[in-house]
């Protein structure tokens, strides 16, 4: 036997994309499904007035919940490999949330004159504040402000239930109490996703009987 067909290739010597691949396929299900549901959530408020278009739901909501979900799964995948300079800012990738919407005709414009849009923008921010939060990595009084933050500003969309769709959402409802419960398990599952490029990495191999002891 030849020595080049003896030789095997380890699964450390693999291409990190390849390493990278399920991760990141991972988390562009998990996205798509994410935003999916989430638009459901956005119908339960808004009722029969909601309307579906191919920019507005696809481009404006799955599409960015698909590359805000790569994007984790790919963070993960790098923690998993003990990290790289600049990983950690895949942590802003919930903002795709906040950016697409915007990118439609007149959104801007909607969004100072009416306020239309500030939801989107919101939910981005409960979920990088509540990711880093989450994280336990950081000063503990940021962790606390930023938790603080977004743990009002998820009351504050579970609250929001009777002022736009009526008493028919009112938390004393059944109704009412599931879309409430609905909205801030959706914010509460970004916020952990949201989490994974704050934590620590892990050691890629094994340790080095040289190296110093971490306290």
């Amino acid at each position: 036997m030849s020595e080049k067909a003896s030789v095997q290739v380890s699964p450390e010597a693999r291409p990190a994309r390849h390493r990278s691949a399920a991760p990141v396929a991972a988390g562009v299900i998990c996205g798509i499904a994410w935003a999916a549901g989430f638009r459901g959530y956005m119908v339960e408020l808004a009722g029969p007035a909601s309307a579906f278009s191919w920019w507005g739901t696809f481009g404006a909501i799955l599409v960015p919940g698909a590359v805000a979900g790569g994007l984790l799964g790919w963070a993960e995948a790098l923690r998993r490999a003990g990290g790289r300079r600049g990983w950690r800012w895949l942590a802003l990738a919930p903002l795709a949330f906040a950016i697409a919407p915007l990118l439609m005709p007149g959104a801007v414009e909607a969004l100072l004159t009416q306020g239309l849009g500030g939801g989107a923008i919101a939910v981005a921010l409960m979920g990088l504040g509540g990711g880093y939060a989450l994280s336990g990595r950081g000063p503990l009084w940021a962790r606390l402000v930023c938790g603080l933050v977004s743990a009002a500003l998820t009351a504050l969309l579970a609250l929001t239930g009777p002022g736009i769709a009526g008493p028919a959402l009112a938390l004393t409802e059944p109704r009412g109490a599931w879309v409430g419960v609905l909205g801030a398990s959706f914010v509460i599952v970004l916020a952990l996703a949201s989490s994974i490029p704050h934590r620590p990495t892990i050691p890629h191999g094994p340790p080095s009987p040289h190296a110093a002891p971490t306290a």
